[in-house]
């Protein structure tokens, strides 16, 4: 089992930057990837960025638009989500999610076993 705890969230106007952090604990030693998602009112969830354990890859929803960086902290076993020049579109609960195997696309909430509580993020306009 995985444990994902996500903090960082908050009121911010728009134009603003937040860092959203989620510390892993449990069996993280066989992690694969993490990722970020975002659920607004009435909406699905979606996929916001992902990150594999080892190496570089990085990905991206279109909709970040370069405003958001993922990066991890291996030793720490903590992802980031550094976002900046937020909008009010932004406001969504933002979920961290892991999966210790292999998918062929981490862009979908379908590749990831474990799940955070998530942590609101507010844009005010």
């Amino acid at each position: 089992q995985v444990q994902l705890v996500e903090s960082g969230g908050g009121l911010v106007q728009a134009g603003g930057s937040l860092r959203l952090s989620c510390a892993a604990s449990g069996r993280t030693g066989t992690t694969y990837a993490m990722g970020w998602f975002r659920q607004a009112p009435g909406k699905e969830r979606e996929f916001a960025a992902a990150i594999k354990w080892s190496g570089t890859m990085t990905y991206y929803a279109d909709f970040v638009e370069g405003r958001f960086t993922i990066s991890r902290d291996n030793a720490k076993n903590t992802v980031y989500l550094q976002m900046n020049s937020l909008k009010p579109e932004d406001t969504a609960v933002y979920y961290c999610a892991q999966t210790p195997v292999y998918y062929y696309t981490l862009r979908t909430k379908s590749a990831y076993v474990y799940w955070g509580q998530g942590t609101q993020v507010t844009v005010s306009s």
